[in-house]
């Protein structure tokens, strides 16, 4: 499982925690799932931390989530690479549901899909926003996992955008699996718990004076649309 994190040292633990809970009831054993941590230039105590825990822990230099999680796939030695988000918590059966999913061999990868750790009114409403695009696209977040000999054939992450790399991700994998008479998983026996940091960051119906701030940015040209995704990506409080 490839972590990417940049300072997350505050919410690493309760993830790590959800893992070893995983880890424990998984049918293969707790050995057979590796942890990577993939420090993405922190400057706290993330990497000493993961170490402690027993992590292994890989430094990326290069300031991108894209080049963060391709940096801790790049040193995997399992044959089925997972990626979770430092602030999320995952489901104690997600290895196994994993397993199975893609031992089915109708699927080329996917994701687990999530659930909030918290609700409001402005969550809600930004939740029933998103859900019809998710099942329109059949793509998920959460826990994205596919295998390793797929990871490299479409080429990992791109690491040409500074946001939606994961989306970028999936399609990739849909057209692989197409070819195979594959396609990719809503594995959603596993929802992770999704952090609502961002909406604690920013407020809960943020999303849509973020839609309001993105689209003037994005018709602006690339260098808006950078400057946009470095503030509200890159430069969290933390």
């Amino acid at each position: 499982m490839v972590i990417p994190a940049y300072n997350e040292e505050l919410l690493l633990p309760r993830l790590l925690d959800s893992i070893d809970a995983a880890r424990a009831t998984y049918s293969a054993g707790p050995a057979e799932v590796e942890v990577i941590v993939a420090d993405n230039a922190s400057s706290d105590a993330t990497a000493r931390l993961a170490e402690a825990r027993g992590c292994r822990v890989v430094t990326v230099p290069k300031r991108m989530i894209a080049a963060a999680r391709n940096g801790g796939a790049a040193v995997a030695g399992a044959e089925i690479l997972c990626f979770i988000d430092a602030d999320s918590v995952i489901h104690p059966r997600t290895f196994d549901v994993i397993e199975a999913t893609l031992a089915s061999g109708r699927y080329v990868g996917g994701a687990t899909g999530v659930r909030m750790e918290r609700w409001s009114l402005g969550i809600v409403v930004t939740w029933i926003l998103f859900i019809p695009m998710v099942w329109l696209a059949q793509m998920d977040t959460g826990v994205v996992f596919c295998r390793r000999e797929d990871f490299r054939a479409v080429s990992g992450y791109p690491e040409d955008r500074l946001f939606a790399e994961d989306v970028a991700f999936l399609l990739r994998l849909r057209r692989l699996g197409r070819g195979r008479g594959q396609r990719l998983a809503r594995a959603t026996a596993a929802k992770a718990v999704a952090s609502a940091r961002k909406f604690d960051d920013h407020g809960d119906w943020h999303y849509f004076t973020m839609i309001a701030q993105t689209v003037p940015s994005l018709l602006r040209g690339s260098k808006a649309a950078t400057d946009w995704a470095v503030r509200y990506w890159y430069k969290p409080p933390r």
